[in-house]
């Protein structure tokens, strides 16, 4: 191969480099899901009356309510989402740590399982799953993840 071909597959190679750093930082999740995208997806998911969607959010707690300790325990509150719906937070406290030091106005980043209701929905399935059947989700909250 000649010195000029050589020169031409580099320049080429270099293209094609750039090309694929830019689509891959453009469409890459941290890029594609922000906290406002984040809010709008949940937003149609409510307007949609959708249900067993796993999620990801970053959201700022509204309001905490008093634990439910009908059967599984679950630590309850509410984040509010841009459009005014508030979805209230179920964290099973029986397969999780407790959020002991959370406040209205916290900000918190969770995974888990959004179900529509009429309120505006809950999102749960924000631990581990120790049968191993269903997606393990996540509170973090301080840099603390609770799982």
């Amino acid at each position: 191969m000649s010195k000029a071909s050589r020169q031409k597959q580099r320049i080429w190679l270099i293209i094609a480099f750039i090309i694929i750093s830019y689509f891959a930082s453009k469409y890459s999740p941290e890029s594609t899901n922000p906290a406002s995208s984040q809010q709008s997806n949940i937003e149609q998911l409510v307007q949609q009356q959708r249900s067993n969607v796993q999620v990801k959010i970053t959201a700022q707690v509204f309001k905490l309510l008093r634990d439910d300790l009908d059967g599984s325990r679950h630590q309850r509150f509410l984040i509010k989402l841009s459009g005014g719906e508030t979805i209230l937070i179920a964290h099973n406290i029986d397969l999780a740590p407790r959020l002991d030091d959370l406040e209205k106005g916290d900000i918190i980043t969770l995974h888990g399982e959004y179900e529509w209701n009429e309120k505006g929905g809950v999102i749960h399935w924000t631990h581990h799953d120790p049968a191993g059947h269903h997606i393990d989700g996540w509170i973090k909250h301080q840099d603390k993840i609770y799982q």
